[in-house]
């Protein structure tokens, strides 16, 4: 089979070097021979007809500028051919300032006083004749031109058109079954299709490539023709693809496949032996499996849910802001996208989805949890691309094999697809630890069938308010998580519209390749495609997951509550006099600033004073007057909920927080001795924040923050010599403060280390489990909180202990005996050393004194 030529079909593939930059107007001077007469302007008949059209048609061009440039002739090429397409495309290239598709080209190649080809036509009578061609004869009259005219130079524009498929005005519901599809539909259909939506039609402009690269290979006319028409064809199914979806198989069908499947055939026989039924019997239990997991995608119920969701979002939003997704656009066609989203709400489904509909970008299809399939709800998410899972699959073989298929089938059939590889809503603000089951079902899949690259694509999504808010304190309290009923959810939903939650900002992050992650991981990998478990597989899932993890907080954004939780939680009554808050949140923006985290973190516009207004409209922030001047603070429950928001952002400051950690007690230190103490100490946050650095980038960027520092007037040389020497200001003076006020939002962090390590070296080597050690953290840190000093409810969260004392384990500071428990050496004791320049004196003998407590308490038996 011949190969087929690199053509800059796809929008996302840049011009070759040597072309001219892209722009939608002709270089300076007269146009190219040629292109002239290709700018006149078209027929009578043509302008007659779209003026009849005008009222009806509302074109949204992409790119806004077409990427290509006037040195040639233009000829467009269109996937169907249609009287409606060609004078929607020639008003587009009108407004665009580029040649008309009716004016001929140059020596009229075409022979139709034309510049524009259809790759094939909707069926007609008997003026087409009964020879079915498997080509355009346009196509083959330019080739042919261009063999026989040397001096000929046409270059190809490929054009895709879609009428009802990017809706920015809502035209009524009975629009939704008009709306564009995989279907070659008649006269009649397109006709009511633009009266409907042709309001909301998308012309998408491809890069151009000029017909003398076609010829350059030198072959047979026929074979050039058809090899040309294949590309064509399969660059414009992948716009189609891109813009409305797959061509979706019916729920059935696809069940069907997945129960036809050697894996899941296999899997079946399997249960069938163990429960001693016959084959049939197993079938029927995998048959409701498949049935209970799969989607049943509908176009108009999309659509429908898309008018709704419109009302539904102004009425409770002050607005939905989306950054980077002109990235996504250039990345989506050809490759399987996997959107992995960070998840703090239930909103979080909705909002991507409603989001990548409004611009024009198929919805994903979600793996979303059975506790959202419930009556009506459940049947509504399945059209609109929910497949569901059920929390625990572990002991069910059966059930495994059938959803890693159904996964499987999407992939192969390329579905863009949307899981949370966290598991589970943050109630902490904090992105969880990644659960790597989603992931390998993917690779897994891509390995079987690899058609399309796949890229897994981490969106961040920012509020200013939750909705859950009082059900995430309630369960980090101790209260068990209620169950979703449809009451409950109906009952919520009336809560919900009579408040507002302020603003939403979605940003799209850095994607992530599988295929870079396997070559990294195992330049040879594609020899052990075909096993059922790669040696390097478990790498390949972690690695994923963990740069996805990354990517998420690498696309962050900062908005006005995240900023005044940062602030206010840093202080004991989470107030501060207004001239200090202002003066502090200029300080976080000046470092947001100074020492960016990423190009794709965004950051409030507001100035601090607008912050604080802001804060004050949508009632977080309290004023409380006083003569010698306003004090601004968090109140009640608004308080604790705060440090979900400033968890969100804490890795934005995490370098610039261990600086002034350092500081805390202490007037001086060496500037090498603080970076000695930040290497040893980034693993542990690196491992908590998902932090992007390596060591030696971690100490750059705890170098460059000194120097900010200093810039700043936060922090003084004393001495030059070995480094120098850095010094803080004496007593409570203003600088101090803000210092105090940066350091603690990694304080407690610390402190769950020291907690940690101290438990570990009271109780002594092989003496705990990593379990026992977990809870007994646990318990120490909660009696800390009640007893002295009232905490985060983070604070004293289980998982981020279990995260510690992991990677404790990983860098081989502990390691398990054989009897299980946990054994150490004296290199922990220099914990306790480094300690003592970090937290205070009393508050370290706090901790020592209430962990033995607490260990007594656990270990002891039950009466």
């Amino acid at each position: 089979m011949t190969e087929q030529p690199e053509l800059p079909l796809d929008p996302p593939t840049p011009a070759p070097p040597a072309r001219p930059a892209p722009t939608a107007s002709p270089p300076p001077g007269p146009p190219p021979r040629g292109v002239a007469a290709t700018l006149a302007r078209p027929p009578w008949w043509v302008r007659l007809m779209e003026r009849l059209l005008a009222p009806w048609i509302e074109i949204k061009r992409e790119p806004t500028v077409p990427p290509f440039v006037l040195d040639r002739p233009v000829c467009y090429v269109m996937e169907n051919y249609g009287l409606s397409n060609a004078l929607i495309l020639d008003r587009a290239c009108r407004e665009a300032g580029l040649p008309s598709p009716f004016a001929p080209l140059p020596s009229d190649p075409l022979g139709r006083k034309r510049a524009y080809i259809a790759l094939s036509r909707r069926g007609g009578g008997a003026a087409q004749g009964t020879k079915k061609k498997s080509y355009s004869q346009g196509l083959s009259r330019l080739l042919m031109s261009h063999r026989i005219s040397p001096d000929m130079d046409v270059q190809l524009v490929p054009v895709s058109i879609f009428v009802g498929r990017a809706p920015a005005r809502q035209s009524g519901w009975f629009s939704v079954l008009f709306s564009e599809h995989w279907a070659l539909v008649g006269r009649f259909r397109r006709l009511l299709a633009i009266l409907l939506n042709g309001r909301d039609t998308v012309v998408q402009f491809s890069p151009s490539f000029p017909v003398r690269d076609i010829l350059a290979e030198q072959l047979p006319h026929e074979r050039t023709v058809r090899k040309t028409s294949r590309v064509l064809r399969a660059h414009f199914h992948k716009i189609r693809a891109a813009v409305i979806g797959p061509d979706l198989s019916t729920r059935r069908l696809l069940v069907d496949r997945v129960l036809d499947a050697e894996p899941v055939r296999k899997a079946i026989t399997d249960q069938a032996r163990r429960d001693g039924s016959e084959y049939l019997e197993a079938w029927k239990k995998a048959h409701r499996f498949a049935w209970e997991i799969a989607a049943d995608y509908s176009n108009p119920v999309v659509k429908s849910l898309s008018f709704a969701l419109t009302g539904f979002w102004n009425r409770i939003y002050d607005g939905v802001t989306i950054h980077h997704l002109d990235k996504l656009k250039q990345v989506a066609p050809g490759h399987e996208i996997v959107y992995v989203p960070c998840h703090r709400s239930h909103m979080d489904y909705l909002l991507l989805s409603y989001l990548l509909y409004q611009h024009g970008i198929v919805p994903p299809h979600i793996a979303a949890g059975d506790n959202l399939n419930l009556p009506v709800i459940g049947s509504v998410l399945r059209r609109g691309g929910a497949f569901f899972l059920r929390r625990s699959i572990r002991g069910n073989a059966l059930y495994a094999a059938v959803f890693s298929e159904y996964v499987a089938q999407l992939v192969g059939e390329g579905f863009s697809l949307e899981y949370f590889i966290e598991g589970g809503r943050s109630r902490t603000g904090r992105l969880l630890a990644p659960k790597g089951g989603m992931i390998a079902m993917t690779v897994r899949a891509f390995l079987r069938a690899p058609r399309r690259p796949v890229v897994f694509q981490p969106v961040y999504i920012g509020y200013e308010k939750l909705i859950e808010g009082k059900s995430y304190l309630d369960e980090l309290t101790g209260q068990p998580k209620a169950k979703e009923t449809i009451w409950a959810l109906l009952r919520g939903v009336l809560e919900v519209l009579r408040s507002h939650y302020g603003k939403v900002t979605v940003n799209f992050g850095e994607p992530v390749r599988m295929d870079e992650v396997l070559a990294a991981t195992d330049p040879e990998w594609r020899t052990q495609m075909k096993e059922e478990k790669p040696t390097w597989f478990s790498d390949v899932v972690d690695e994923l997951a963990q740069r996805i993890q990354v990517n998420i907080n690498r696309a962050a954004d900062v908005n006005p509550i995240n900023l005044l939780a940062i602030a206010l939680l840093s202080t004991p009554k989470h107030a501060m006099a207004e001239s200090d808050l202002l003066a502090q949140l200029a300080l976080s923006k000046k470092l947001l600033a100074a020492l960016p985290y990423s190009d794709r973190v965004t950051v409030t516009p507001m100035e601090p004073a607008e912050i604080i207004a802001y804060g004050e409209k949508i009632d977080v922030l309290t004023r409380r007057k006083h003569p010698l001047g306003d004090v601004l603070g968090l109140e009640g429950e608004t308080a604790v909920l705060q440090s979900y928001f400033r968890n969100n952002v804490l890795h934005l400051f995490s370098a610039a927080a261990w600086i002034a950690l350092c500081f805390q007690n202490n007037r001086r230190l060496s500037r090498a001795g603080m970076l000695r103490l930040g290497t040893t100490i980034y693993p542990f946050i690196q491992e908590e924040l998902f932090l992007p650095w390596t060591e030696d980038e971690f100490t750059e960027r705890l170098n460059a923050t000194m120097d900010l520092f200093i810039a700043e007037g936060l922090l003084h040389v004393v001495n030059d010599e070995d480094g120098g020497i850095l010094s803080r200001g004496p007593g409570q003076t203003d600088e101090v403060f803000r210092l105090r006020a940066i350091a603690h939002s990694l304080q407690q962090a610390f402190e769950r280390y020291f907690i940690a390590i101290t438990t570990l070296v009271k109780n002594g080597p092989r003496t705990l489990s990593a379990g026992e050690l977990e809870t007994l953290c646990h318990l120490a840190a909660q009696r800390l909180s009640l007893l002295y000093a009232p905490a985060a409810p983070e604070f004293f969260d289980k998982s981020l202990f279990r995260g510690f004392i992991g990677k404790l384990r990983d860098l081989k500071l502990v390691w398990i005996c054989p009897n299980g428990k946990l054994d150490f050496d004296e290199r922990l004791n220099n914990w306790e050393k480094d300690a003592k320049l970090v937290l205070s004196r009393e508050l370290r003998h706090t901790i020592t004194k209430i962990s033995p407590e607490a260990v007594s308490k656990v270990a002891s038996p039950a009466p």
